[in-house]
């Protein structure tokens, strides 16, 4: 065996073992509550980490190196395996859950999307409900991780922009990136406790407190009631969320740059300015919105509204302190177009992104600028700089690939039976990783229950590739990556 393939087995050895250890949290939090669900985590605990420490033996040795087709393949490998692994608890927890069902909420919460297929969850057990804010925890730093560490050194979608320590292509450019990846892992956690004191200072209980400081911060969006942070929203815990869900959309490397005595760089940064505008500019425009439809005419309490909802979609979040998908045809069209925009890059947000839309913008430009002056030479730039042309192809490349998911994921939930508006905001939705959908069926209202099982397969796969940036789940449903 390779260096690289033992890296890769010790790596998801060691991932699969910590996530086990993660669920006897709730394991011992049901433990004199509900006793299946406490055996459930206990069982599953067990098995994934005699699992995972058999891989960590087998990978055990020689030097830990990790070639890109490695990276690929852990990064990938290291998400289904932990979707599945995730899921085994809440099939055997006897709440009720098919394994179809399992496995898309426990991918739902490992990839941050929010869609649940669970109701009454104030009456569900402690530990099912701390589970799904522990995988949206365990996710969101995940893919920061991830961005900064693997996604830079793959190139994967223009991210080779956030490569953080050197242009080294090398193998030791991932190290390098790591040790900043953990820097920002800490920034992470004070953010997430500072969100749970604030929630549980507004008057939550102290288990609704660490489970949506553990979601809010994740930009993940699961609740532990069926009215979601709108039930919470009496003690102020809906602005609490517009806050810490701004806060998780921006670049948390800037964070992190803030602390070592650089603050100005939050302001600074073209992309965190972006995000912000666009932010603002779609919460006036829905406060408008609902003010002129005479659907919420106080401006301050329209204003409160659009602004919850608006930055839940734009960052992938899924919070709903209102059924918006009432508010008129307008409404759900801006709101469906939200799912497609997203946070900053490097930070727990999902979708497109804001850095890529400003490179296609830029791309745009200068290709009309070259056409009006063909002897001219218009380079593509980007914070000031000139892109390599391998960059650009690698963003509109993913522009084009994610476009094209969307369009055939819509196209197989339509052929399922399911109506227009179900099918494309379905697709959009976890796609997206952004969690309520539009219409009556999948609504911020309702759930995702009700859905075909062959539906909820297609939505599954459609998170994991939104989740891993598009192209690596479509290398690895390559059949040339394998046999190359």
């Amino acid at each position: 065996m390779t260096a690289s393939g033992r890296t890769v087995i010790f790596a998801l050895g060691a991932l699969l073992a910590a996530l086990s250890l993660a669920q006897f949290i709730p394991a011992i939090v049901d433990l004199h509550h509900d006793a299946q669900s406490a055996h459930a985590f206990f069982g599953s605990a067990v098995f994934g980490f005699f699992l995972g420490g058999l891989m960590v033996f087998f990978g055990r040795g020689g030097e830990k190196r990790l070639t890109p087709r490695g990276a690929i393949i852990l990064t990938g490998g290291s998400w289904f395996m932990l979707s599945i692994a995730s899921a085994l608890p809440l099939a055997l927890s006897g709440v009720g859950l098919s394994w179809t069902d399992a496995l898309f909420e426990a991918t739902s919460g490992i990839t941050t999307t929010g869609a649940t297929v669970m109701t009454g969850l104030q009456t569900q057990p402690a530990g099912i409900l701390l589970w799904r804010g522990i995988l949206q925890w365990i996710g969101g730093i995940g893919i920061i991780v991830t961005a900064m560490a693997i996604f830079p050194f793959l190139g994967i979608g223009g991210m080779q922009l956030f490569r953080m320590e050197s242009s080294d292509q090398s193998d030791k450019a991932l190290p390098k990136a790591g040790q900043i990846a953990a820097s920002v892992a800490l920034v992470y956690l004070g953010l997430s406790v500072l969100c749970m004191f604030t929630y549980s200072v507004a008057g939550m209980k102290p288990l609704d407190a660490i489970i949506h400081g553990m979601t809010t911060v994740a930009t993940g969006g699961f609740s532990t009631h069926d009215g979601s942070i709108g039930a919470f929203a009496d003690q102020g815990a809906d602005l609490i969320a517009l806050v810490f869900m701004i806060a998780a959309g921006l670049p948390f490397l800037l964070y992190l740059r803030a602390l070592q005595g650089r603050p100005l760089d939050l302001f600074k940064d073209s992309q965190a300015r972006a995000f912000c505008l666009v932010a603002f500019g779609a919460c006036a425009f829905m406060s408008l919105w609902l003010a002129t439809q005479d659907i919420l005419p106080d401006p301050g309490s329209a204003w409160r509204v659009a602004s919850v909802n608006v930055v839940s979609v734009l960052t992938g979040t899924g919070f709903a302190s209102a059924d918006f998908a009432t508010w008129g045809g307008g409404a759900a069209t801006f709101f469906f177009l939200l799912m497609f925009v997203g946070g900053c890059a490097g930070s727990t947000t999902c979708s497109v992104k804001i850095f890529r839309y400003q490179i296609a913008a830029s791309a745009l430009r200068a290709y009309i600028e070259q056409y009006a002056r063909p002897n001219s030479v218009r380079p593509v730039r980007y914070r000031g700089k000139a892109l390599p042309q391998q960059t650009v192809r690698s963003v509109l490349g993913f522009l084009f690939a994610f476009i094209a998911t969307f369009a055939v994921s819509a196209c197989l939930l339509a052929a399922m039976g399911l109506d227009t508006v179900t099918a494309l905001s379905g697709a959009a939705t976890t796609l997206a990783n952004v969690g309520p959908g539009l219409g009556p069926i999948i609504g911020p209202a309702s759930t995702f229950q009700d859905l075909p099982d062959m539906a909820k397969w297609v939505m599954i796969l459609n998170m994991l590739i939104g989740r891993l940036e598009v192209f690596t789940v479509l290398v690895l449903l390559s059949p040339h990556f394998w046999t190359r």
